[in-house]
């Protein structure tokens, strides 16, 4: 697994053969919501899927909302790590390329990820809608990297200017798959330009 904790299951996985198991219930659960949508979603069809019992399903997670919040999770810190895994060479105090990196790596998740354009970092029912305390999960795990990059401690200030960073590109990005639905590039870029006014202007450099 990826090493995060899942919100509202009932149990995490400690051992590895239970936790591929809840990878491939994940898996199952990601798959069906791009095939038939969030309403349509059973713990009965994910157990199917997944070719596991229904108690093993249960032994995770109560209801469907619960695999879609532990599924938002699992995106999160997969997200999380892809952007590291890019900016590990950046010099200090360089952000422009971990923004670039966060630009590049959301856009290429939502065309990639099964289930993705769902639930993306918190489950969004109904479909389209924007989940509470989404954007301050994303926020709080930049945070610490914005913070480590600049040399400067993640106080309220920063928090702050990383949270509206964070909930402007979602909503921008958003319109960029609304245009089109492989997210236009013309928008991403906009996105682009548009947050990089925005942070030079409070982080400076």
């Amino acid at each position: 697994m990826d090493g995060v904790a899942h919100p509202r299951l009932r149990r995490e996985p400690v051992q590895r053969r239970s936790a591929e198991r809840l990878a491939r219930i994940l898996d199952a659960c990601a798959g069906l919501l791009d095939e038939t949508g969030y309403e349509a979603l059973s713990t009965r069809a994910v157990a199917a899927r997944a070719g596991v019992p229904i108690g093993s399903v249960y032994r995770f997670s109560g209801d469907e909302r619960a695999l879609a919040d532990a599924l938002a999770a699992r995106n999160l810190d997969r997200f999380a790590r892809r952007v590291a895994d890019r900016t590990a060479t950046l010099p200090p105090g360089e952000w422009r390329g971990l923004l670039d990196a966060v630009l590049d790596e959301y856009p290429a998740m939502r065309r990639t990820v099964p289930g993705f354009s769902l639930v993306d970092f918190g489950h969004r029912m109904p479909v389209g809608g924007r989940p509470a305390g989404t954007g301050h999960a994303l926020a709080g795990r930049l945070l610490p990297v914005v913070a480590a990059r600049l040399g400067r401690p993640a106080d309220a200030a920063l928090r702050r200017t990383v949270l509206v960073a964070v909930e402007a590109a979602d909503t921008v990005l958003r319109l960029a798959f609304r245009v089109d639905g492989s997210g236009d590039p013309a928008v991403v870029a906009e996105t682009r330009e548009l947050l990089r006014g925005h942070l030079s202007r409070t982080l400076g450099g």
